[in-house]
C-alpha cells in the first residue's frame, strides 16, 4: 500500500518548481467507470509541501486556497514563489499545474510551531460519541479510492439523510484516521478538513457541493490518533453555501480551523 506521505510527496526541480505525481488513491469516480477526480485536500497536501520545502520554517500555518480546476490521477507541478521571508512566519504564494492549467492557487504561510506548546485559552470541544460508537458511512460496497484509504466514523445522529430524514441543519461530524497508518501531521489534516461530507446534505442539500475557496489554520501539532472532525455551516443561499470546521486530536487539542465557500444546490430537498 502506498501512504499518504509517499503519494503527497514532491521533489524539486529548481527555482521553486516542484514535480508531483498526483495518485488516484485520493480519488472519486464521476461515475461507474468514469474519471477519478481527486479530493481537495489531498491536493492541498501537495501544494503545502512544496510550499513548506520551499521555505525557511517547517509548518504551513496558515493556507489559503482557489480552486480553479479538478485535479486528475498524473503529473503535476507546484510552482513557488517567495513573497515574505521573516523570523517567525514567511508567505509564499504557490500553484498546484497540471496539464499547462492552473488547479490551485495559494497564499501559504509557514512558521514553526513549538509541539509542547500549550493554550493560554481555548474552547470546548464539542461533543460526539466515541469512534467505536459511530459506524463507517455509506451501504455495503466494494470500497475504492478515497473511501479505502481514510477510516471515517460518522456521528449517528447527522446521518439519517441517506434515509431522507435530513437534520435540517447545516452539519457533519466524524472521527477521521489514515487506513495506512500515518500518523496525522499538517498534511493529514489538510486532508481530513476537506474530507466531511458537504455540511449541506443535512440542510436538505445533497450531491455535489465543490469548494471554491478554502482558509485554513494550523493551530498545534496533532497527537497520533484519531481526528474529531465538526463541520457547521451558517447560511445556504442563492446557490451560496459556507462551510467551518474544527478538528481536534486525540488527546483533545484542536489542531485545525477552516471557513470555506461552496456552490449548493439551489432546490432544496
Amino acid at each position: 500500500m502506498t501512504t499518504f506521505s509517499e503519494t503527497t510527496a514532491v521533489s524539486p526541480l529548481g527555482e521553486g518548481r516542484y514535480r508531483a505525481e498526483l495518485g488516484d488513491a485520493f480519488g472519486f469516480e464521476t461515475k461507474p467507470g468514469g474519471p477519478v477526480v481527486l479530493n481537495g485536500g489531498y491536493l492541498m497536501a501537495v501544494l503545502m509541501r512544496a510550499a513548506v520545502a520551499e521555505s525557511e520554517h517547517e509548518h504551513p500555518v496558515s493556507t489559503a486556497v482557489s480552486f480553479l480546476r479538478p485535479g486528475l490521477p498524473g503529473p503535476a507541478e507546484v510552482v513557488v514563489e517567495r513573497r515574505r521571508e521573516g523570523r517567525t512566519a514567511s508567505m509564499l504564494r504557490a500553484s498546484l499545474v497540471q496539464g499547462g492549467e492552473p488547479l490551485l492557487d495559494a497564499l501559504v504561510t509557514t512558521g514553526t510551531l513549538d509541539p509542547d506548546a500549550k493554550p493560554a485559552y481555548v474552547g470546548e470541544q464539542p461533543p460526539m460519541p466515541a469512534p467505536e460508537d459511530c459506524p463507517p458511512p455509506g451501504r455495503a460496497r466494494p470500497k475504492k479510492g478515497f473511501p479505502a484509504q481514510v477510516d471515517m466514523r460518522f456521528d449517528p445522529a447527522v446521518m439519517g439523510w441517506l434515509d431522507g430524514d435530513f437534520t435540517g441543519r447545516p452539519e457533519m461530524r466524524a472521527h477521521v484516521r489514515l487506513q495506512d497508518g500515518d500518523d496525522p501531521d499538517p498534511y493529514v489534516l489538510a486532508l481530513a478538513i476537506d474530507a466531511l461530507i458537504p455540511v449541506v446534505t443535512n440542510a436538505g442539500f445533497p450531491g455535489w457541493s465543490p469548494t471554491v475557496e478554502l482558509t485554513w489554520h494550523l493551530r498545534a501539532l496533532p497527537a497520533p490518533g484519531w481526528l474529531a472532525v465538526h463541520g457547521t455551516g451558517r447560511m445556504v443561499n442563492d446557490g451560496w453555501s459556507d462551510e467551518n470546521v474544527e478538528i481536534w486530536d486525540a488527546a483533545g487539542n484542536l489542531v485545525a480551523q477552516s471557513r470555506q465557500l461552496a456552490r449548493a444546490a439551489r432546490t432544496r430537498k
